[in-house]
């Protein structure tokens, strides 16, 4: 599975910006600042060029104090046997600039004494920034393995679909947030789940932990979608607020050609067909889940042609909400419409970059992204032959079949 904030090794704390530096500056410059920030290097150098300074140029008692320098930088970029060794070094050859020129005895110790707190200080921050580090990264191995276990990894094919997902979270060095997504293979077909919390943060995390652990139930369990629907529905009246409720599309793929639906005040799924890219509005709008007691509509079934080489994109609205500098919104249509190709984790990885392109790079809230793809048969003409039989991409596509 491809993630834009993957199940994986987080970025190290240390480097958040040479990461943005990296969308402007050029691979040779982000190249130099890297080896600079996680080495010793830069610290050496400072002490080096003081004594080069003394040797070419006879003025290196005057820089004397400068030393003291190389082991503060240390404490940010080593670890503690670092920032004494570089301390060392420039003790010791501070001892061999004042000897060679000198110095006071009394100033010559003043600055070894100053250089001597300077490194003790760095050797003591450098310990803390690593103990830091290590709680971070166990942190970071707690996060990930919570969204392991509630956005569970998406293999690249599930029943008869080709299928990729991409998911971003809007806080900082998050792993999950409030949007939701599941890919079942069940014994009523294949079934999927994408959805919204309403809110950020741990509640919206917990919350969306309850739909999903409804829906992977239910997905097994009930023949009908709308049951699925009515079971998540009835637990979220259960365990939400009056003013919670959940977002959702929920799809299934029961039969051959045959593809079910039931949007529950969510963004509209976007059907490809051939090059042909068009919303899915549902036919009868329904309230959110969480909101069915407040409104006498219900979800209903909404039927949609599925065929080779069709594809279904299913997202949140942290995608479409997206603005530019100019505050305008992602056409996420026309970006999906630009980088399509047969190969579903490929145009979501161009659409992602493609979204993070247009905010700037970083996105400010959560956004889900769920593509699935029907391959084309064995000898079929073309990824854009469309099957015997299926109507050309139109809006407002589907058929209702009964409320839930």
């Amino acid at each position: 599975m491809s993630h834009a904030q993957q199940h994986g090794r987080g970025p190290s704390p240390a480097r958040p910006c040479l990461r943005r530096a990296g969308r402007t500056w050029s691979p040779r410059v982000l190249t130099v600042a890297h080896w600079a920030a996680c080495t010793t290097a830069l610290p050496l150098l400072i002490v080096l060029l003081v004594v080069c300074v003394d040797l070419f140029g006879g003025t290196g008692r005057i820089w004397l104090p400068l030393l003291s320098a190389g082991p503060a930088l240390a404490a940010a970029t080593s670890r503690p046997a670092g920032v004494l060794g570089v301390g060392f070094l420039a003790a010791l050859l501070g001892a061999g600039i004042g000897a060679r020129h000198d110095v006071d005895a009394s100033q010559l110790i003043a600055v070894l004494a100053a250089l001597l707190t300077v490194t003790l200080a760095g050797t003591l921050a450098g310990a803390l920034r690593v103990r830091r580090e290590r709680v971070l990264a166990a942190v970071r191995s707690v996060a990930e393995t919570a969204q392991h276990a509630l956005l569970q990894p998406v293999p690249g094919s599930v029943g008869p679909f080709q299928a990729a997902v991409r998911y971003s979270a809007a806080a900082a060095e998050a792993r999950i947030g409030g949007d939701l997504y599941a890919l079942v293979d069940t014994p009523f077909g294949v079934r999927a789940i994408v959805g919204d919390v309403r809110g950020k943060g741990l509640p919206a995390v917990g919350t969306a932990a309850l739909v999903l652990g409804v829906f992977r139930e239910a997905a097994h369990d009930e023949p009908d979608l709308r049951d699925v629907v009515g079971r998540i529905e009835r637990s979220l009246a259960r365990n939400l607020g009056s003013d919670d409720f959940v977002t959702a599309v929920v799809a299934g793929y029961p039969e051959p050609g045959r593809l079910e639906m039931v949007n529950c005040g969510h963004a509209p799924p976007l059907l490809i067909r051939g090059t042909d890219v068009v919303p899915v509005d549902p036919v009868r709008p329904a309230p959110p889940l969480g909101l069915r007691t407040l409104s006498d509509e219900s979800p209903c079934l909404q039927v949609v042609p599925f065929g080779e080489g069709d594809q279904l994109l299913l997202y949140t609205d942290g995608v479409t909400e997206a603005r530019d500098a100019g505050r305008e919104f992602y056409a996420l249509a026309e970006g999906l419409a630009r980088h399509l190709c047969d190969e579903p984790d490929r145009t979501l990885a161009a659409v992602h970059q493609d979204l993070l392109d247009h905010v700037g790079g970083r996105l400010h809230d959560d956004a889900a992204l769920l593509l699935l793809r029907m391959p084309l048969a064995a000898g079929a003409a073309g990824a854009g032959a469309r099957p015997h039989g299926l109507p050309p991409a139109t809006g407002g596509l589907g058929e209702r079949e009964g409320a839930a």
